[in-house]
């Protein structure tokens, strides 16, 4: 027998694996596994409370239960177990028609982490500077175009799920939190020398950081659709002619915090989740275009257009990563619901805009994925 156990709350606000049935669920030679988004603490409990006759191998979906499992990746951790039990595990779980990737606990974790943690930080951190700047980004003139289709739609997308989906991956996954933190350094560093006016010295570290991340040509082929095709899933409907240039500040600091990290976001295309790929495409996107990559810099020192929202969006993610630094929980629950509340109304259209981009663009990445 093979039995799944979950991540679950409880009311001192903390994550902690469901025991309270195992025991009598798990029979001699059973097979038990988790489908927590961090390993190392769901191994460890289980090497403490079950018995040493029950095989430990856990899985993990690398996407949100709106997404469709065909094709996805589904990560299998042979823990403690024999061959012939990962084989059954396989045979278990095939009716989702996931494709098998093999890892170890640590290097799931590690793996999450890269292709995760920064990810939905830069997402929360956009939503809480719109709720801060009371916007609803779709019904402004700024807010229009096909990138800014993407921060919107997975923005939204995110806020409309459970709060700890996401804690628990950023606190209890120890590499989730230096990234995030180096996240937010980048964030507020590359901020600085945008309102202190070092042009120079901006473009130098931005270009610098993509040199380092999209080197050698790698992934030069495109990892999402041009804007022109992302113009489709849009909640506005103002003209995108109209919309004025934008400094991509959350986009320019997660290529500088992989720099940072040392991080090759395609090393771990095998293990993305859809939100990463779509975030991966319109960065590589966004660098890959030179005129493109220009005009977000200049207009991060020359335009105040956006200034207000950059200010709002580098206190959200300096606030995220404290929150996170801290293992605060309960203030994490607080701050998501907050902002939760606020787009609450939209969350209906948002969720389906948002299923249909995913599907497209998963379906026209799914040959170009590394």
């Amino acid at each position: 027998m093979y039995v799944l156990v979950r991540a679950k709350n409880t009311t001192s606000s903390t994550l902690r694996i469901d025991f309270s049935d195992l025991w009598k669920a798990t029979k001699v030679g059973a097979i038990v596994g988790g489908q927590t988004s961090c390993k190392a603490p769901e191994l460890a409990a289980f090497e403490k409370h079950l018995p040493p006759d029950v095989e430990i191998l856990s899985c993990h979906s690398l996407h949100g239960p709106q997404v469709n499992p065909k094709g996805q990746p589904l990560v299998l951790i042979q823990h403690r177990a024999s061959d012939e039990s990962l084989r059954f595990v396989e045979e278990v779980l095939s009716s989702f028609g996931s494709k098998y990737v093999y890892l170890t606990g640590e290097m799931h974790d590690r793996i999450t982490a890269d292709t995760q943690a920064v990810t939905h930080a830069a997402f929360l951190s956009m939503g809480t500077a719109w709720q801060a700047n009371n916007q609803f980004p779709w019904e402004m003139s700024r807010w229009v175009g096909g990138i800014e289709n993407v921060k919107i739609n997975i923005t939204l997308r995110i806020y409309s799920n459970k709060w700890h989906v996401y804690a628990g991956l950023a606190i209890l996954n120890p590499a989730a939190k230096e990234q995030i933190r180096t996240y937010a350094q980048s964030v507020t560093e590359l901020y600085k020398l945008m309102i202190g006016g070092q042009r120079e010295e901006l473009k130098r570290r931005v270009k610098a950081a993509g040199a380092a991340v999209f080197k050698d040509g790698t992934g030069a082929q495109d990892l999402l659709l041009k804007d022109e095709v992302l113009d489709r899933f849009s909640l506005s409907n103002r003209p995108r002619e109209n919309a004025p240039p934008n400094s991509h500040l959350s986009l320019l600091a997660i290529v500088d915090c992989w720099s940072k990290l040392g991080i090759v976001p395609y090393d771990h295309m095998i293990c993305s989740t859809p939100l990463f790929r779509l975030w991966l495409g319109v960065t590589e996107y966004l660098f890959r275009n030179p005129k493109l990559l220009d005009e977000a810099l200049d207009t991060a020192v020359d335009d105040k257009t956006f200034r207000s929202d950059d200010l709002e969006f580098t206190f959200a993610a300096r606030a995220w990563s404290d929150c996170v630094a801290f293992g605060d929980f309960e203030s994490y629950r607080d701050r998501f619901e907050r902002i939760q509340q606020y787009f609450a109304p939209r969350f209906p259209d948002a969720v389906q805009l948002g299923n249909e981009m995913m599907k497209t663009i998963l379906e026209k990445t799914a040959t170009k994925t590394r």
